[in-house]
């Protein structure tokens, strides 16, 4: 999808926000959640979001938590965006979020796969072992979930990252099918 396919009259909420100096422990706290959500930082201080379903919602509870820390946040609705502008709200939202689909393609290539091959080479067919690499896929599948709920764009990756997810999913079957007949091959009969 390009810039061009978003539509011209989608609405963007603005959140500009101050919170009192001192520790970094509520600014870090409010990055954390505007982060999650997937708010694009203009500069410092100051993001974007899509006007979306939801979006708005968890918007006014970061908002809620600044007042609590001492800080204050406001919301704007920005309807009438110049072309140029839109563009690169869009194109950047679109760029943070083929970042994290090529990160979750990296965990895969690098960690998970690497995982199992390692306990392959320790021949360590484990059930518990089994186990522990299940919840890393779970982690993978969470990771992947939170990524495409963000990803408002409909940005470059999304595939690569399924196919990858999915071929986790497969080693992990073959290793936990090799784990089952081993434990089979060591029970009395």
């Amino acid at each position: 999808m390009t810039t061009s396919d978003q539509p011209r009259d989608e609405r963007f909420l603005q959140l500009v926000y101050r919170l009192p100096t001192g520790t970094s422990r509520a600014r870090v706290a409010v990055w954390r959640e505007l982060k999650r959500l997937g708010a694009l930082y203009l500069q410092q201080a100051v993001c974007v979001v899509p006007d979306r379903p939801g979006v708005r919602e968890r918007l006014e509870k970061i908002r809620a938590r600044l007042d609590e820390l001492g800080g204050e946040g406001l919301i704007f609705v920005l309807t009438d965006i110049e072309e140029r502008e839109r563009k690169v709200i869009v194109d950047a939202l679109r760029e943070n979020s083929a970042k994290e689909y090529a990160e979750i393609v990296e965990e895969c290539e690098t960690k998970f796969f690497k995982e199992i091959e390692f306990e392959r080479f320790r021949e360590n067919y484990t059930f518990e072992e089994a186990e522990e690499i299940r919840q890393d896929l779970e982690k993978l599948r969470r990771w992947l979930r939170k990524v495409e709920e963000r990803d408002w764009m409909g940005a470059p990756g999304r595939q690569d990252a399924h196919a990858k997810v999915a071929e986790c999913e497969q080693l992990l079957e073959q290793f936990e099918a090799d784990v089952y007949e081993r434990a089979q091959e060591q029970t009395p009969p």
